[in-house]
């Protein structure tokens, strides 16, 4: 089969790729699209590496980068015309409200935030040059990892085309007054997600994220464990719990945090003075590398289900991580053999104070949760129960 992954970025990942790499904006695609996968951020390449590694032709499209879309439309012959205030060299590309709104939003969670801030002329642009790149592939099968960026309307004029498969992959749930029907099957990590889905008529399995060990042969060296509580993550109004749990982690701890500070939260939170920065991709995994122990906090409207991607990113690269207990937990990780678990803050704690005078049975359940990772939550396995979904 001919496959082809669509997928989105934050526009801060963006800005930071193209603010590292003077001159990629002008690149040529494939230079551009091996800087983009040499960052190792997100599920960057993994899907279609690995439906290749089983025999599929497979690409990907980064369907809201408009650097890498307009190259692939120079090289084909398509006009373009780029913005006058298209510039990645500024940090201002969007208003700063914007900035603020996007910053904590999770690629699973809130996708509809990479179509936020592109202008009516830009957003057509991409829509043309995306339809156009289908035509050229003909795939046989499309996995749509942006369900509200690649809205149904335009899943239906990609059917128009040369009339694939189209599965799309979500985090939350069906928003009501669309179309999903147009999908042949979604998939959702969260069992709730697909409940909803397969109430309203569509087609739905369990599909959870995963890590891919390949990542393991692209990082440098391991580093020094120089980070004794390290978080990374989004810190937003969403995160309540989390910035609960974070708050009383930090007054009583050495909590380093590397994501976003939101401005709402307040000038008095311990948060402030825990705050590193943005890391994305490979410099994400350092850090976990680094960490004696990570913390894991699921976004509140996960509820009792478990499988956010940093449970895999963690374990995967031989972190210990604590992470909070949901009901569905044992069926990915084993709580106490490949991960360790609190209930409360007060746990949260008590835990952390145990695993840090005892470098023995923290390195033990480390390396269970790797061992756990490699073997069951890795891309080729996610990839091969796709295509028995639809076999």
């Amino acid at each position: 089969m001919r496959v082809l992954i669509l997928n989105a970025d934050y526009s801060r990942y963006l800005t930071w790729l193209y603010g590292r790499h003077p001159g990629l904006v002008t690149a040529s695609y494939a230079d551009q699209m091996r800087a983009r996968n040499a960052s190792l951020f997100g599920v960057n390449d993994f899907y279609s590496r690995n439906f290749r590694a089983l025999g599929h032709e497979a690409k990907e499209i980064h369907v809201n980068n408009a650097w890498l879309q307009s190259a692939w439309a120079r090289e084909h012959g398509i006009t373009w015309e780029a913005p006058k205030s298209w510039d990645v060299s500024r940090k201002d590309r969007l208003p700063g409200w914007l900035q603020r709104t996007i910053a904590p939003m999770k690629p699973m969670l809130r996708p509809l935030a990479r179509r936020i801030g592109l202008s009516p002329r830009l957003d057509q642009q991409l829509e043309r040059v995306l339809l156009a790149q289908i035509e050229d592939f003909r795939p046989d099968l499309i996995l749509n990892q942006d369900v509200f960026y690649v809205t149904p309307s335009l899943v239906e004029r990609i059917r128009a085309i040369s009339g694939p498969k189209v599965i799309g992959q979500v985090g939350i749930e069906p928003s009501r007054g669309e179309n999903w029907r147009v999908y042949d099957l979604m998939l959702s990590q969260l069992p709730r997600v697909v409940a909803k889905f397969t109430a309203a008529g569509v087609r739905a399995r369990v599909s959870h994220l995963a890590f891919e060990p390949d990542v393991l042969q692209q990082l440098p060296p391991t580093p020094a464990l120089d980070v004794d509580v390290s978080f990374v993550g989004s810190v937003s109004e969403d995160h309540r719990e989390r910035i609960a749990l974070l708050e009383f982690v930090a007054e009583r701890f050495d909590l380093k945090l590397w994501g976003n500070i939101p401005n709402s939260l307040p000038a008095a939170s311990p948060l402030r003075r825990c705050f590193q920065g943005e890391v994305w991709g490979s410099e994400m995994y350092q850090v976990l590398r680094r960490s004696r122990i990570t913390l894991n906090s699921h976004i509140d409207i996960a509820g009792n289900e478990a499988g956010n991607m940093r449970l895999f990113e963690a374990t995967g690269v031989g972190t210990f991580l604590l992470t909070d207990f949901k009901q569905n937990l044992h069926t990915l990780l084993e709580p106490d053999r490949d991960v360790a678990v609190w209930q409360s803050p007060a746990e949260c704690a008590a835990a952390i104070d145990r695993y840090l005078r005892n470098d023995g049975e923290r390195k033990v359940i480390a390396a269970a949760g790797q061992q756990t990772t490699l073997a069951r939550h890795n891309y080729r396995t996610r990839v091969q129960e796709i295509l028995d979904f639809i076999a």
